[in-house]
């Protein structure tokens, strides 16, 4: 027995979770605009090594056992005639509506295009222009400009690479200093160059950057770990506006309904709640919006459930890989300074596989 349609918009983390919780309840139709996952957290190195080109990528076609995955582009929610709209004009009913498409990451984080072949070849080109670099700029000091910065020296040992970070400290979004001496220290004994405090921006010339200061550096590659930006542009478009604040994320209640929407839900990046944007805060709010559907879908009879609040996710670890054997995890501590762990459990939860084994068995395939 089905209580309802659910239609997720986003086949990321946030969405992908949900669809596979409401898989037995609902009637759930996952809309993506890519024909497989795309696995970010494997994307970094993935655009640095070839043995990682195909990685991040892992098929949708095991995810749902009931429910069923289209690709396509999605226009617009029509809260009128309660439709989800695609590009091709076909139009599917929901009862509830979950908006989970994300946030745009910047190269070589990023998905271009719609299938496997245009992805992997665009990672291949990321590929061949490090492996020929003579300079590399990464501008951006949170988890990955570092992160990527590793990535590249590790590929890279004869390559000059240079960090560049408009902050005082690395990894300063953790609110504390170690984490960032951490890193530091771990990139200037590998002789990646790091600048603090220097705000970059494309110089006059090709191949020219300036800071602040008027100071020019010349490299023949820059790659920019800035910040992302919600993947709304869309929902503006379609008349939705209201919805958004104004860094462009949507405006979710604590139930992570869209505010004055009963019917319409977002989660993960693409939402305003106060967090940092990582994986696990996605899966989170995945699991307590799900709980939320069912129990909108069940709002009578004796299996009504009440719906519950979200809590922001201000205790996450934060998993910094330093390459696959390196790396950092940072560990809030209650009343205190966050605790840093090095290398070996950084390795084991994340450096070394990158948590591909786990998101494989997520949309039902084996570990390997």
């Amino acid at each position: 027995m089905y209580d309802g349609d659910v239609v997720v918009i986003g086949g990321g983390y946030a969405g992908v979770r949900l669809a596979k919780r409401l898989d037995g309840t609902a009637r759930v139709t996952l809309v993506d605009r890519k024909e497989v996952f795309f696995h970010r957290v494997a994307s970094l190195r993935a655009g640095v090594r070839p043995e990682w080109t195909h990685t991040p990528f892992i098929p949708y076609d095991r995810l749902l056992h009931r429910g069923r995955v289209v690709a396509g582009k999605v226009v617009r929610i029509d809260t009128a005639e309660r439709q989800v709209v695609l590009a091709t004009g076909e139009r599917l009913p929901y009862d509830v509506v979950v908006i989970a498409t994300g946030a745009d990451y910047p190269e070589p984080a990023r998905f271009s295009g719609t299938t496997t072949e245009e992805a992997a070849k665009s990672f291949a080109e990321h590929q061949r222009n490090i492996a020929t670099a003579e300079h590399v700029l990464v501008v951006g000091g949170g988890p990955g400009g570092v992160e990527l910065s590793a990535e590249i020296r590790l590929a890279r040992p004869d390559a000059r690479v240079t960090l560049a970070h408009s902050g005082s400290a690395l990894l300063d979004s953790t609110g504390s200093e170690r984490p960032g001496r951490r890193a530091l220290a771990w990139l200037e004994s590998h002789d990646v160059e790091v600048r603090l405090d220097s705000f970059m921006s494309p110089g006059t010339e090709f191949g020219t950057y300036r800071d602040a200061r008027g100071t020019v550096i010349e490299a023949d590659l820059s790659f920019w770990a800035t910040g992302t930006t919600p993947n709304t542009l869309w929902i503006r478009l379609a008349g939705h506006g209201d919805w958004l604040n104004r860094t462009g994320h949507v405006k979710v209640d604590r139930t992570l309904r869209v505010e004055g929407k009963l019917d319409v839900f977002a989660v993960g990046d693409v939402n305003d709640v106060t967090e940092l944007k990582i994986t696990p805060a996605a899966l989170a709010q995945a699991d307590i919006a799900a709980h939320n559907i069912r129990a909108h879908l069940r709002s009578s009879g004796r299996h009504r459930k009440e719906p519950r609040s979200y809590r922001p996710t201000q205790r996450t670890p934060l998993i910094v890989p330093l390459g696959p054997a390196d790396g950092l995890t940072v560990v809030p501590v209650p009343g205190g300074e966050s605790a840093v762990l090095g290398s070996r459990t950084t390795t084991m939860a994340k450096a070394k596989t990158l948590m591909t084994p786990y998101m494989r068995r997520q949309l039902g395939y084996t570990a390997a």
